[in-house]
């Protein structure tokens, strides 16, 4: 939401040479107290989203560091599911933890107040979390597939899941580098800059217009399509294996 240019103090008269003049300081402090107080400070109906995003925080930061204890602390639930359900839940704790409260300033503020660093670390943990979490549940379907439909073929083993586990994250991590990249944090009011991180946005710079396009659509594939398509293909043939039993007796 921009704020309006008829309400509120002005940020400076134009002089001969059409350039703003100089404005004293006590203006911009009351410029700064408008904004806040017209614009930034939370509506009725935000407060409500605000309580929402503290429950799905609560939730999500509890209900997977337990998944993570209970795995964890019993021993006879170290199996290869239960490791990539871990993995899984590490990635569900790093949204939740760093990518959560963020996004909640940024929908309630409509700014990015973290600087020019966090511009590109959090988008990017985003990013990577995502991508753990959609190569995890391929590699869930890809192992029940294997224990189901070929299981003399594939011997799985707990070292077997914590390598996949690792070569998960070390894929993801690269992959995402260019996300981190790109991003950069500019101010809308640069008059601004200075003084106050409001009115600030964390947005993608691309060198060509081609090069969102490509990395876009590498994106959808990756994280999208082909985990899809692969955790189509498994559940349909285990579907299949599993309908084909016939129940003794």
């Amino acid at each position: 939401m921009e704020p309006s240019a008829t309400p509120g103090p002005q940020m400076g008269v134009p002089t001969d040479s059409g350039e703003p003049s100089p404005v004293p300081p006590d203006y911009e402090d009351e410029f700064l107290r408008y904004l806040w107080r017209d614009y930034l400070y939370p509506k009725q109906y935000e407060w409500v989203l605000i309580a929402a995003y503290v429950a799905v925080f609560l939730v999500a930061l509890v209900g997977n560091t337990l998944v993570c204890l209970a795995v964890w602390r019993n021993h006879h639930m170290r199996t290869v599911t239960n490791y990539f359900i871990v993995n899984l839940s590490l990635a569900d704790v790093l949204v939740t933890a760093i990518c959560l409260p963020a996004s909640l300033l940024v929908d309630i503020t409509e700014s990015w107040l973290f600087g020019h660093a966090l511009c590109k670390v959090i988008p990017y943990l985003q990013a990577v979390s995502v991508s753990v979490a959609v190569l995890t549940l391929s590699f869930i379907a890809l192992d029940r597939w294997y224990a189901i439909c070929h299981p003399l073929l594939f011997k799985s083993t707990a070292r077997r899941a914590r390598g996949s586990i690792l070569g998960i994250w070390a894929v993801s991590l690269a992959v995402m580098v260019p996300q981190a990249a790109v991003m950069e944090c500019s101010s809308v009011l640069p008059e601004l800059a200075n003084r106050t991180r409001l009115f600030s946005v964390c947005d993608e710079r691309w060198a060509d217009d081609l090069y969102p396009k490509i990395y876009h659509s590498c994106f959808f594939i990756v994280t999208y399509l082909a985990p899809l398509g692969l955790m189509a293909m498994a559940y349909f043939q285990i579907f299949r294996k599993l309908c084909g039993r016939q129940v003794p007796g």
